[in-house]
């Protein structure tokens, strides 16, 4: 008669097999994570000039969300051209120049992953790899004998990363 496996075996096999199907997402998030760390400075983007033409005579709100620019901010106006930070904006004629920085396009695809919102086609996705790491967390209490003394020493290590997590999360 086989034997019924136990909850502890079960749980391993299973931390074990989606450790092993989730190495390559997981290894996205790290990736995009240390990535976004950086999105308030310019490292990793590339300048990007662009030229277009847009509609004459904006306003520069309206120049503002046509070259999507929030921040946006005219310096000078002489002869119809507009001056700002990132570039002109010829209003007679309505072309336009002007850089941004972009990340080069894997490290954008990755952070836009990383970035997911429930109107993302695939944002279930986010909610499985999340539950995932989440079933990691529950599922490796049962990796050791509770009282095993490498159990024991596990749960310092437990109460040394709450601790951690504390501190980084009100400090």
């Amino acid at each position: 008669m086989a034997r019924k496996k136990s909850t502890s075996l079960k749980m391993r096999i299973l931390h074990r097999y989606l450790g092993f199907f989730l190495a390559g997402i997981m290894a996205v998030y790290a990736i995009s994570g240390i990535v976004l760390i950086f999105r308030d400075s310019d490292t990793f983007k590339n300048t990007v000039v662009i030229e277009k033409t847009l509609d004459p005579n904006l306003s520069a709100p309206s120049l503002a969300k046509a070259v999507n620019n929030k921040r946006l901010k005219v310096t000078k106006e002489e002869g119809g051209v507009l001056y700002f930070a990132e570039g002109t904006y010829n209003s007679t004629t309505g072309a336009v120049v002007y850089s941004k920085k972009e990340l080069p396009f894997i490290l954008d695809k990755l952070t836009h992953f990383h970035k997911a919102k429930s109107g993302d086609p695939l944002y279930f996705l986010n909610i499985f790899f999340g539950l995932s790491l989440l079933f990691f967390v529950v599922s490796s209490f049962w990796m050791f004998i509770p009282s095993s003394p490498i159990y024991r020493k596990g749960m310092l290590f437990v109460a040394g990363g709450i601790v951690l997590a504390l501190i980084l999360l009100f400090v």
